[in-house]
């Protein structure tokens, strides 16, 4: 009997309909070879909803995500909403009530593709950064005083529980043992001595559960310039939320681009759907045209098809991804083409095998 998997799908805004599209498309093939029935349902959070209802993420549709194996969502982000109301509102709150608390965020440079490293190959370039996702600065913990006024004051305060720093450390040393048993904290111990000292001192003690795994530091401004000069040196990365976004960001540009970057936001106990996003923003000035990459999206879905158990149509789908990038060979083409070689080429993944 085929196994059910429900997916609830959050197009968002921008070009966030036009990738979610084609990486469907792709797990609509998989699903075929896999023995898998996809039960899809659609939500219409981000900004047109916003602005005709002035809803974000109602506890209706919490209600409805909870009962879905994987999310997958597309971007958020449209010019015609204030910045940070629907990102705080919506991917924020999403992880915030889902406790996604692994942010995770795979840097891999496929062969053929060009990054900004000329002289490092995709040997040297296969790192996963698992960043913090429920704590930091991104708490939400902070206000303004007289505001625009010249004694205007604001805080920003970033917030570490030991309880949050134990299980993404934790979390990271697993990991590190399915792949090659290493680990790097990356924190600021010098200047941001409280936080600092929390990290360092949480990620010693699990290490010692944890014999077979090395371990590395790095204060993240040297983290920063070891992932352009050496990327090598790293293979798991464990960090907080801030140093987490901005460090994949680089990730991003030494794997190809931020059109190949994909993630995850995970909840590892199980209890609520993990959500797979691509990492790139919603690009309103070109939503609808046609020509933004869905590859992130399609690596996205991958992550989701692992994350559920279905390794082997993972599989294929990445297998799909890099054949497709070690062919393009500069050649423009546009969504749905990219989409459609993704699909037929994941449609060959049996045969393959």
């Amino acid at each position: 009997m085929a196994r059910q998997l429900k997916i609830a799908l959050i197009p968002g805004d921008g070009i966030g309909g036009d990738v979610v599209r084609e990486a469907t498309k792709v797990l609509d093939v998989v699903a075929g070879l896999a023995d898998l029935t996809i039960d899809y349902t659609s939500y219409d959070l981000g900004a047109a909803r916003y602005l005709a209802t002035g809803e974000l993420l109602p506890d209706s549709v919490v209600a409805d995500l909870k009962k879905s194996d994987a999310i997958l969502f597309g971007a958020i982000g449209d010019p015609s909403v204030a910045p940070g109301i629907l990102e705080r509102g919506i991917i924020l709150q999403l992880r915030f009530v889902m406790d996604y608390y692994l942010n995770l965020r795979p840097v891999r440079l496929f062969p053929g593709v060009r990054g900004i490293l000329a002289d490092k190959s995709s040997q040297e370039i296969d790192m996963v950064v698992c960043r913090e996702g429920t704590e930091g600065p991104y708490a939400g913990a902070g206000g303004t005083l007289r505001m625009g006024t010249s004694g205007e004051v604001v805080t920003e305060v970033a917030i570490h529980t030991h309880f949050a720093v134990e299980r993404i450390i934790r979390d990271a040393f697993e990991r590190a043992t399915k792949r090659r048993n290493k680990v790097t904290l990356v924190a600021k111990t010098n200047v941001l001595v409280h936080s600092g000292s929390l990290w360092m001192r949480t990620f010693e003690a699990v290490s010692t559960e944890f014999p077979g795994v090395e371990t590395d530091y790095c204060h993240v401004d040297a983290a920063a310039m070891y992932m352009l000069t050496t990327p090598e040196r790293f293979d798991l990365v464990v960090t907080d939320n801030l140093f987490g976004d901005i460090l994949t960001d680089i990730g991003a540009a030494i794997s190809g681009g931020i059109g190949l970057a994909a993630s995850g936001n995970i909840d590892p106990s199980g209890k609520n759907p993990s959500m797979f996003e691509p990492v790139h923003g919603s690009a309103p000035d070109i939503a609808g045209k046609g020509i933004a990459d869905p590859t992130a999206a399609v690596l996205s879905m991958a992550m989701l098809l692992e994350h559920v158990g279905e390794d082997e149509a993972a599989g294929w789908v990445q297998s799909a991804v890099a054949e497709d990038l070690l062919t393009r060979s500069g050649q423009q083409r546009g969504t749905r083409e990219i989409g459609d070689a993704l699909a037929d080429l994941a449609s060959r993944g049996q045969m393959k095998a």
